[in-house]
């Protein structure tokens, strides 16, 4: 049976509570819906989006008896069948993952590391897919799940591959929350960092997200440049040693560059991670 490391997927860092009209709160509600560790709790609603309760549990009604909640036992509701549905239409027509699934088996194969592709939404990366091995222990990554862009590795390669002064604006000029011992707080040694990420073609999370957690990721670019996401592998420090950073760096700039060069036009690359630039 998979066990997990002493870690665990740290819940949003923004509220979306900033939500004032009645379109903003259902969103919110949603949003908190598909959140990890369903089903949730009404109290547990309302103190992540920031919304009162009452408010809140007139929204899930309102959703429910559109398909999009489901009311479970003790009071707790999950994401319905028409939500579920809406996903996977959505994912099942968007041109990056249908490229990048066969790229990330590859990886996995060759690597023996979760592979996954990320996508940004604002200063977080959307973990949108992923290809899992055979493994005693797991990881905490989930589709779904999100990370800060300024301590990940599939954060710094988007950055890495966005116009400076736009990666200086998502990071802004604030300190950085800690989110182990070894997070980078600073944004300006984050930005420091960029030109090495953008030379060697990889970044690498070492330990800046998740303890005991070791990542390895490459930026996707599609027509004009524009950054679609990002390849990354994943591993526990001791299987994804520093030592295989050198080796498997290569080979997740080369996945990330099979899903570039089929979003451009390229076809043919898919499935073939080589390790070189």
């Amino acid at each position: 049976m998979p066990k997990p490391v002493n870690t665990s997927a740290a819940p949003r860092e923004e509220s979306p509570a900033a939500a004032t009209g009645p379109v903003d709160k259902a969103l919110a509600v949603l949003d908190a819906l598909v959140q990890p560790d369903a089903p949730h709790r009404l109290a547990d609603l309302a103190a992540r989006t920031g919304l009162p309760k009452p408010t809140v549990h007139r929204l899930l009604h309102t959703l429910a008896e559109a398909g999009y909640a489901v009311p479970g036992p003790g009071g707790t509701y999950q994401a319905g069948p028409r939500l579920l549905g809406l996903a996977a239409t959505a994912l099942a027509a968007n041109s990056e993952l249908r490229l990048a699934r066969p790229v990330l088996d590859d990886l996995r194969l060759r690597t023996g590391h979760l592979a996954h592709f990320s996508v940004r939404d604002g200063t977080v990366a959307v973990h949108v897919t992923q290809s899992d091995p055979s493994s005693t222990y797991r990881v905490p990554l989930a589709a779904g799940g999100e990370v800060p862009l300024y301590c990940s590795a599939v954060g710094w390669a988007m950055l890495s591959a966005l116009p400076p002064a736009t990666a200086a604006e998502l990071l802004g000029a604030d300190p950085l929350p800690a989110r182990t011992p070894r997070t980078v707080r600073d944004p300006g040694a984050v930005l420091a960092a960029m030109p090495a990420v953008r030379e060697r073609g990889y970044a690498v999370d070492d330990e800046y997200a998740e303890q005991d957690v070791r990542a390895i990721a490459a930026p996707v670019l599609g027509p004009g440049d524009r950054v679609a996401g990002a390849v990354g592998i994943v591993g526990l420090t001791f299987t994804l040693d520093e030592e295989s950073v050198a080796v498997l760096g290569p080979m997740v700039r080369a996945a990330a560059g099979a899903v570039s060069a089929s979003l451009r036009g390229g076809a043919g690359a898919l499935g073939i991670v080589r390790g070189r630039r």
